[in-house]
C-alpha cells in the first residue's frame, strides 16, 4: 500500500526531473531506429542497448535480447509482494519520407509553440518513443523518490512493430515462462480528448483476404469476344456488391451469430462522450455514415463488425483505353472482428460465399493475408478500475473507457501466449501525425503521462 506522502513525494520528483527526462526523450528521439529498413539496422540495435543500459541503472536486470530481425529489450524489477505488471512498447519508427514535408530535421527533437501549447516534433515523439518514456520516467522517478516501486514491474520493448513484427511471438512463445505476469499494460493509443485520459478496452481483429477470379486463359479482344466470354471484372464487381444489404449490414451468412451487444451502460457513456459524427465525417469531406443505420457512429467503429473492400485491380488500367475481356481481376477485402467472432470461421464464410456465386468456367484462388481475434478486457476488473482511478486523479476528470476501430496484434498475442488481459494506456492526441511528417507529442502528454503512471502503478499496489 502507498502511503499519500510517498506519492506526493514521487509526483514532485517527476515535476522536478522534468528536465532530466526530456534530455533522455531527446537522446533516444536522435536514434534513427527504422526497423523496415536495413541500413539502419546498426541504430536499432544502438537504440536497444541505449534503452536496456538505462534500466540496468534504475535496478532493473534488463538485456537487448537477439532476434532473427531486431532485438527485444526485456527487463524485470526485483521480486516483491502484489501484482505483476508486464509493460510493452516500442522502440523502432516508421521512415520519415517525404523528406521535404518535415519543417525541422526529423531525427533532431525540437520543442516549439502550436495553438498555444508546446509540442515535442521527432520522428517517434508520439509513435511510440515519448509514451514508451511515460512509464519508464514514471519508474524512474518512484526509485529516486521512494528507493522503490510500488509494484513489481516488468518490461518487454519491441524493435519491429512498424514492420511486422513477426518475430515478437515466437519469442514470447520461446519465453512465456519468464514473461508471466498478472497483467499487461501498452502504451500506444491516445487519449479521448486533450484533457479527458481513455483506457482503450476494446480492439478489434481483422481477417484479411485476396480473391482471384480466373476465367479465359487470356486476355480477350472486346470486340470478337464480348457477351460470349465470360468477364471477371464484371463477377468481381457482382461479388462485392453482394457483401452488403442496402441497410450496410454485412451480408454473410452466420456473419453476426456470435456478435454480441455492448451494455447500456457502456453505451450511455459512449453517447455522453459529445462525439460529433457530423464533424468527424465532415473533416474527410462525407456526410453519411455507411454502416449499419440503426447504429451510432461510435458503435460503428468500435464494436461492430466490417467488411472493406481495400483494393481492385482487372484488365487494362494505363493510360488511354484498350477495349479488352481480363482473364483475372482480383480484389483484396479485409473484416474488422469484435469480440467473440472466430476469424477462420468468417475467412471460410467469405470463400463459401465467392464460391458460391462463380458460374461455369471460372474459378477462384484466395491468398490469406493474416487473421486476428478481436480483444476485450472485462469492465468490471480490477486492475481497469484502478488505473481509471489514479487517470482520474491525475486530470481532474473522470476516466473514460472507449474502443478501438483498429487492431494491435501484440494484445491478442498476450491474451493467445501468455494468457494476459491489456490495459491500452495512452496519452497521444489524434492531431500527434504519426506516421506522416512533423510527427509530434505535446509536452502536457509526455509530462502529465509520466505522472499518470505514476498514479496508476500507486492504484494498482492496493490490488
Amino acid at each position: 500500500m502507498t502511503t499519500p506522502a510517498a506519492l506526493d513525494a514521487v509526483l514532485a520528483q517527476v515535476d522536478a526531473g522534468l528536465d532530466d527526462s526530456l534530455a533522455r526523450l531527446f537522446t533516444l528521439l536522435r536514434i534513427k531506429s527504422i526497423s523496415t529498413d536495413p541500413a539502419y539496422a546498426a541504430e536499432c540495435q544502438q537504440a536497444a542497448d541505449w534503452i536496456a543500459n538505462e534500466l540496468n541503472g534504475l535496478g532493473f536486470e534488463a538485456a537487448a535480447r537477439p532476434t532473427p530481425g531486431h532485438p527485444v529489450v526485456v527487463a524485470h524489477g526485483p521480486e516483491q509482494a502484489g501484482p505483476h505488471v508486464l509493460f510493452y512498447a516500442h522502440y523502432d519508427v516508421q521512415p520519415v519520407d517525404p523528406l521535404n514535408l518535415w519543417h525541422t530535421n526529423p531525427f533532431e527533437p525540437q520543442i516549439v509553440e502550436k495553438d498555444g501549447r508546446k509540442i515535442i516534433v521527432a520522428r517517434g515523439a508520439s509513435d511510440d518513443k515519448g509514451q514508451m518514456l511515460t512509464f519508464i520516467e514514471a519508474c524512474r522517478a518512484w526509485k529516486q523518490a521512494t528507493g522503490s516501486l510500488p509494484v513489481r514491474v516488468s518490461l518487454m520493448l519491441e524493435g519491429e512493430e512498424e514492420s511486422g513484427g513477426k518475430n515478437l511471438p515466437p519469442f514470447m512463445k520461446a519465453n512465456a515462462e519468464e514473461l508471466k505476469a498478472d497483467i499487461a499494460l501498452v502504451c500506444d493509443t491516445d487519449m479521448w480528448d486533450r484533457q479527458t485520459p481513455s483506457i482503450t478496452t476494446m480492439l478489434r481483429g481483422l481477417v484479411a483476404d485476396e480473391v482471384e477470379i480466373i476465367a479465359a486463359d487470356k486476355d480477350l479482344h472486346s470486340g470478337m469476344f464480348g457477351n460470349a466470354a465470360r468477364n471477371p471484372n464484371q463477377l468481381l464487381a457482382e461479388i462485392i456488391a453482394s457483401l452488403r444489404a442496402p441497410d450496410g449490414s454485412v451480408t454473410l451468412p452466420g456473419f453476426y451469430d456470435d456478435v454480441a451487444e455492448i451494455s447500456p451502460e457502456l453505451k450511455a457513456q459512449w453517447a455522453g462522450l459529445g462525439f460529433d459524427e457530423k464533424a468527424f465525417l465532415g473533416n474527410v469531406d462525407l456526410s453519411v455514415p455507411a454502416g449499419e443505420q440503426s447504429r451510432s457512429v461510435l458503435e460503428m467503429l468500435w464494436a461492430r463488425p466490417t467488411c472493406e473492400i481495400n483494393g481492385m485491380i482487372g484488365g487494362y488500367t494505363g493510360d488511354g483505353f484498350k477495349t479488352v475481356i481480363p482473364a483475372r481481376a482480383s480484389a483484396k477485402i479485409s473484416f474488422r472482428l469484435v469480440s467473440g467472432m472466430d476469424p477462420h470461421k468468417i475467412r471460410a464464410a467469405f470463400r463459401a460465399h465467392v464460391e458460391a456465386m462463380l458460374p461455369a468456367d471460372v474459378t477462384a484462388k484466395f491468398t490469406p493475408h493474416g487473421a486476428s481475434p478481436a480483444i476485450t478486457v472485462p469492465a468490471d476488473g480490477e486492475f481497469l478500475r484502478q488505473a481509471l482511478s489514479g487517470l482520474s486523479d491525475e486530470w481532474g476528470k473522470q476516466a473514460v473507457i472507449t474502443g478501438s476501430g483498429g487492431s494491435i496484434p501484440v494484445v491478442g498475442e498476450f491474451k493467445s501466449i501468455l494468457g494476459l488481459d491489456t490495459l491500452l494506456i495512452g496519452f497521444a492526441q489524434v492531431d500527434d501525425q504519426i506516421h506522416s511528417p512533423n510527427e509530434k507529442y505535446d509536452l502536457e502528454s509526455f509530462h502529465r503521462g509520466i505522472r499518470s503512471w505514476v498514479r496508476v502503478l500507486a492504484a494498482m499496489a492496493a490490488h
